[in-house]
């Protein structure tokens, strides 16, 4: 078996699930589709059970969504924060149940392999849905273009913070109505490279700020890519820190300008950033923080 993490879901993330299960999926029929948690799965036109016998065609993705075309007939689902995929060489033969496990669907294929989809925690927003077409999703119908699409231009780029008037850059970034695909760690990266303040205004940047946060974004997530390609799934949390400049490293030194790296905590996420390159020294106010202690 092998997991396969999805620490903080994004393009880079998403790109390598994609891959590794076309690589172990495509040309191979489905058998059978389990599903344990009823709640998760958000279409009822099309059942889990018209996927059996199709033969896989494809496994891509669209912005964080899972897409298994299964001759024309696609499984697309959405792991969100807390969401895992497992692979199986041999898929367990107990029919699966719900439990303390956190299994949400099962996989079977053809010659015994197959996936397992788990969500960990008591949130439930992991998604799966069975369409004749991604569009039908209503998130993937929402995306915003792909960063790191061919024809994504600088131009495109400055049109989408134009559009986002005074939203925070840290908000724009993670927005997928804006921009497919950039996850709460990148968009972090993302700024810091970019010598930005994740609370500035969208459309308050001039056109050098413009540009370097452009090619800050393209560079960052070509990266991330490049760098996760061609190792093991298991690996991918690791690998992931491993490269991270500020993401996930509160309280360690910059690596450029030695100031300790700053958080601002969420409830349910927290983004770190550098003052020293960013804010020009000065840390940011933790509204939510500043709310409790009034």
């Amino acid at each position: 078996e092998m997991s396969i993490g999805d620490w903080s879901s994004d393009v880079c993330s998403s790109d390598l699930v994609a891959a590794e299960l076309d690589a172990k999926m495509r040309g191979k029929t489905i058998a059978a589709g389990h599903l344990v948690a009823f709640s998760a799965l958000k279409t009822f036109r099309i059942g889990l059970d018209a996927l059996a016998g199709l033969e896989v065609s494809s496994v891509t993705r669209h912005g964080k969504f899972l897409d298994v075309d299964a001759q024309g007939i696609h499984l697309i689902f959405h792991l969100m924060r807390a969401g895992w995929v497992t692979w199986h060489d041999v898929a367990p033969k107990v029919p699966a149940r719900p439990g303390k496990s956190g299994l949400v669907l099962r996989i079977v294929l053809d010659d015994d392999s197959g996936f397992s989809l788990t969500e960990a925690g008591t949130q439930r927003a992991l998604a799966v849905y069975v369409v004749e077409d991604p569009q039908e999703v209503p998130g993937i119908a929402a995306l915003g273009p792909d960063p790191l699409a061919p024809g994504f231009t600088q131009g495109d780029f400055h049109a989408v913070l134009a559009g986002a008037g005074r939203s925070q850059l840290k908000g724009v970034l993670r927005d997928q109505k804006r921009l497919a695909g950039i996850g709460n760690a990148y968009s972090d990266e993302i700024l810091f490279v970019a010598k930005l303040s994740p609370f500035k205004p969208a459309d308050g940047l001039d056109d050098e700020e413009t540009a370097r946060l452009f090619d800050a974004m393209v560079a960052v997530l070509t990266e991330a890519v490049a760098v996760a390609a061609g190792r093991p799934l298991t690996d991918l949390k690791d690998t992931k820190r491993a490269h991270m400049r500020v993401h996930g490293r509160t309280g360690e030194p910059c690596a450029v300008c030695g100031t300790p790296i700053a958080e601002i905590s969420y409830s349910s996420s927290s983004m770190q950033y550098c003052p020293g390159c960013q804010t020009g020294g000065k840390p940011l106010a933790d509204r939510r923080m500043s709310r409790l202690l009034k």
